[in-house]
């Protein structure tokens, strides 16, 4: 009995190193060598201070920026410690009350858009957290930053071109915008800020 005993504990503590210590350095050690950035959180960093995430949505309202998708964190929008979606259905009265407050806000700070509105401007996603939202919603919203910073259509829409990202590796999911990086190249110099 103390034989299988003592075998036992070696074989957890064995096992322990390997899958406790060891992987977690080597997947750690590959993903710094071959991912640095996603593996420190995709950050982006002005001035030498982190402002943002390209895999974290922020929340923008004025008029001057592009909106991303509502998040549907708690207690905080994009909350990143308190990733969930909504789980309300579409039949679901507070979620139709969401999206027409939604709709609302959008034709407060652009009441002669006439376009309909985007569904990912006024619905979360399933993480609550999306940092990109669709070329359509950003192009429902190009003449609205264009006249809120003085820019012409054409200047803002190359921007958005410029940040529209394609199909990952040309087939997965959906060409998309990250509005973060979007905002951030409309507040460069260049682009009047």
């Amino acid at each position: 009995m103390g034989k299988l005993l003592r075998q036992s504990i070696m074989m957890l503590l064995l096992m322990t190193v390997i899958t406790g210590v060891a992987y977690p350095l080597l997947a750690t050690g590959l993903a710094q060598v071959i991912f640095p950035g996603q593996a420190n959180g995709s950050l982006i960093v002005k001035d030498g201070k982190p402002i943002g995430s390209t895999l974290i949505g922020q929340s923008f309202t004025d008029a001057r920026y592009f909106w991303g998708r509502p998040s549907a964190t708690t207690p905080n929008p994009n909350n990143a410690a308190s990733s969930s979606g909504s789980n309300t259905g579409p039949t679901n009265p507070a979620l139709v009350d969401a999206v027409k407050q939604r709709i609302d806000a959008l034709h407060v700070v652009d009441p002669t858009n006439n376009a309909p509105v985007p569904v990912d401007l006024v619905t979360a996603s399933a993480s609550g957290l999306d940092p990109e939202i669709s070329p359509a919603a950003a192009q429902y919203q190009v003449e609205r930053v264009a006249q809120a910073r003085k820019l012409s259509a054409s200047q803002v829409q190359a921007l958005v071109s410029e940040y529209t990202s394609g199909r990952t590796l040309g087939i997965l999911g959906e060409p998309r915008v990250n509005v973060l990086k979007l905002n951030l190249a409309l507040d460069a110099p260049q682009h009047g800020s």
